[in-house]
């Protein structure tokens, strides 16, 4: 379900954050309101996998904080709440009580059936003009991850055994099983 209102930049954050506490998740991208339903529980056991081994890379290695489930305020008109970032130390200062109010480094979406176009076509042009280096669109269904890594190409990689992550060339990487992030509940 979606509401046009025109250009980007006719939606406000105030307007914004007034959409309903229903359950639902909201998100503005070029000026349209874009609505899907609660998660799912494989959805968030996902994302939920996702977060811990992002995080837990991401503390001992003091490069930065992993957030879940936080809007992104790019521009006015363009308000979108994916699933994880993370956000290096050097850019804390772009947290607010709002959301985040910077380029975030990682950004990573589980996709649903009804949020798949958008994960998959609208918002990887979104967030590569908004300098976000690197996204993630993680499919229960297919058990891939798709990861565009923008500082080498705009066309994204398939992930089907494993997907490798290093915000910081000074650490190690941290490689995943695909197939852990996906795991039964």
């Amino acid at each position: 379900m979606s509401e046009a209102r025109g250009k980007p930049g006719d939606w406000t954050y105030a307007e914004y954050a007034r959409l309903p506490d229903d359950g639902n998740h909201y998100e503005v991208i070029d000026g349209e309101v874009l609505v899907t339903p609660a998660p799912s529980t494989r959805h968030q056991h996902a994302a939920g996998n996702l977060y811990l081994a992002l995080r837990s890379c991401a503390e001992r290695h003091d490069l930065g904080i992993v957030l879940f489930d936080v809007d992104l305020l790019f521009a006015s008109g363009q308000f979108l709440r994916p699933d994880l970032v993370f956000v290096t130390e050097s850019g804390r200062a772009g947290l607010t009580d709002r959301g985040v109010e910077t380029a975030p480094v990682l950004v990573v979406e589980v996709s649903t059936p009804s949020s798949r176009s958008i994960d998959m076509v609208q918002k990887p042009a979104r967030y590569r003009d908004f300098g976000v280096p690197e996204y993630w669109v993680a499919d229960p269904v297919e058990q891939v991850i798709w990861k565009w890594n923008y500082r080498v190409s705009s066309t994204p990689e398939r992930c089907g055994e494993s997907i490798t992550w290093q915000p910081d060339p000074s650490v190690s990487a941290l490689s995943m099983a695909v197939a852990e992030v996906f795991r039964p509940l």
